[in-house]
């Protein structure tokens, strides 16, 4: 069997972040003479004012015509009694580990969570996920359902509407109690979803409104509910998607600079890289019928499809939700192998 040399697979992975991280920012900044970069936190003072507190020590006071806010997100850490005084990883600290624990638990069911416990199984471990009711309940039951099933198959651990009450670490294991029992393990990473980075910015002094998880509410333009302030990507009221928050930074600026441009997330494609991927674009059957919109939908599993068969992987279906009576297209779900390039 193959070794998995972790060192050298995380030197490769962080070279590559390094890499496109200076391609696609740090070179623009440092070719853009009329971009100026304070390194340091700021906050703002009022809709035009904001003081930043420089790295370096000391303050700077900076006056603007219009502002952007792109902070991003953290990672959320549910306020589980013992948690915090424990060494557990947040998805950061579990792409950053040059070792691989021998059992790993992973609270939450967010795509982080998928994505990293199937990575972590590949590479050795192995992991029990806790998903506090099913995996990927917010989309159509039936994806939940297919990689829930392709997990186990792989010998992941799936523990559905399962929560711990109560975490801890001695002798370089987790004791996690839940409601179906005592768990024990290795490490523990906590995935269950991601907080938008508002907290420190003061942006009631600017009369920025917020949503009630913390994000900023935008309109259709970026503009948020101060005129002359925009925000965009994952501190934003809007999906956290790379893609969305690229979009999104793109149009403000245009907005921003006396243009006019809108973004339309309707039809927005999602695609979670678990094997088999998850790929969803436009209305699932729930949420067109909630839209009063009458369904005719078809499932195709892949037991049904040549491809997938010669494969000998015919794990998941293809699902097109289409308007009845008309028959156009509203939406597909699929779980398959590269569902990603089938939307």
């Amino acid at each position: 069997t193959p070794t998995v040399l972790r060192e050298r697979l995380l030197a490769q992975q962080q070279d590559r972040v390094a890499e496109l991280r200076h391609a696609k920012y740090e070179s623009i900044l440092e070719s853009t003479p009329a971009i100026s970069v304070l390194r340091g936190t700021a906050r703002f003072q009022d809709g035009h004012t904001l003081s930043v507190k420089l790295a370096e020590g000391g303050e700077h006071i900076v006056a603007f015509d219009r502002c952007l806010v792109a902070t991003g997100a953290s990672a959320a850490v549910p306020p589980i009694p013992g948690l915090k005084d424990t060494p557990y990883w947040t998805s950061d600290q579990a792409l950053a580990s040059d070792t691989i624990p021998k059992r790993l638990a992973v609270i939450g069911a967010s795509v982080v969570a998928v994505e990293l416990a199937q990575a972590f199984a590949r590479l050795g471990s192995e992991v029990t996920i806790l998903a506090r009711s099913a995996m990927f309940f917010h989309e159509d039951p039936a994806i939940g359902a297919a990689v829930t099933e392709a997990f186990r198959m792989e010998g992941i651990e799936v523990l559905e509407q399962t929560q711990a009450s109560q975490v801890s670490h001695a002798n370089g294991e987790f004791v996690l109690a839940t409601n179906h029992g005592e768990l024990r393990a290795d490490q523990l990473l906590v995935a269950t979803g991601r907080t938008p980075n508002t907290q420190g910015l003061n942006l009631e002094a600017a009369d920025v409104q917020l949503d009630e998880r913390g994000g900023i509410q935008i309109d259709e333009r970026m503009r948020t509910s101060a005129a002359d302030i925009y925000a965009a990507g994952d501190c934003t009221d809007q999906p956290q998607f790379v893609y969305v928050a690229a979009a999104a930074g793109t149009r403000a600026a245009i907005n921003m600079t006396g243009g006019e441009a809108k973004l339309n997330l309707d039809v927005m494609p999602a695609v979670v890289f678990t094997d088999p991927q998850v790929a969803t674009v436009g209305y699932s059957e729930a949420e067109a019928q909630h839209a009063g919109i009458e369904t005719d939908s078809r499932t195709l599993t892949l037991d049904n499809v040549p491809r997938a068969l010669a494969n000998f992987d015919t794990r998941g279906f293809i699902k097109l939700v289409a308007e009845a009576g008309s028959g156009r297209l509203l939406g597909v779900q699929a779980v398959a192998p590269e569902a990603g390039e089938l939307i």
